[in-house]
């Protein structure tokens, strides 16, 4: 599978700057596709982890903002979803059908996935794991900037240890990921426990 480090440099040095975060998500969505297409090998989100994400993110058909956040940041809808159609913010009072939301979380999980596989480089992962490192993605973002900053899965201690074989550290660490704004949270911290539960499954 192609290294996305090697991926996003050659892309910044065509650019000619830096990457933002809304470059990498549109990246992502664009390459998506494609590369979900050629690599069927790549791993797919279980009924259970599906589940999993599900007890956490449970579905509002009215947007709302975000509970945890100072400024209410992002605004979400659905099943946890922050994006609209078209990729932008949803407007705060936004009214859902379940259809709707139904969709744009399969949209919202399939690029999770994609970007999870591209993230393990290969590396071997149960469907445990691969669901818990989903479901962690899903919540705190995929981070695939590779600025060295631990913003989510991509540059986090907890993908690190995995990629090493060090499991039971890449466990552990699912516990330190439980603020919102450095306050602890405790959805979070329940969350956490549940998606290391899941690693470990």
């Amino acid at each position: 599978m192609t290294d996305p480090k090697a991926l996003f440099d050659a892309i910044r040095k065509v650019k000619g700057s830096a990457l933002a975060q809304a470059d990498v998500d549109l990246i992502n969505r664009a390459l998506g596709a494609t590369i979900a297409a050629a690599s069927r090998a790549g791993m797919a989100t279980s009924q259970a982890g599906i589940g999993l994400i599900h007890s956490f993110e449970s579905l509002k058909l009215k947007s709302y903002p975000d509970p945890g956040s100072k400024d209410g940041k992002p605004v979400t809808n659905g099943w946890g979803t922050t994006r609209d159609e078209n990729g932008g913010p949803i407007p705060l009072g936004a009214v859902w059908t379940r259809e709707k939301a139904d969709r744009l979380f399969a949209r919202d999980l399939r690029d999770v996935e994609v970007g999870v596989n591209m993230l393990l480089r290969g590396q071997p992962a149960t469907q445990g794991q691969f669901d818990a490192l989903v479901s962690f993605a899903y919540n705190v973002g995929l981070d695939m900037n590779n600025n060295g900053k631990a913003e989510g899965l991509g540059d986090s201690t907890l993908l690190r240890r995995h990629l090493a074989g060090d499991y039971a550290a890449a466990k552990a660490q699912f516990a330190a990921w439980n603020k919102n704004d450095g306050k602890v949270m405790a959805g979070l911290t329940r969350r956490r426990a549940a998606e290391a539960a899941r690693y470990s499954a």
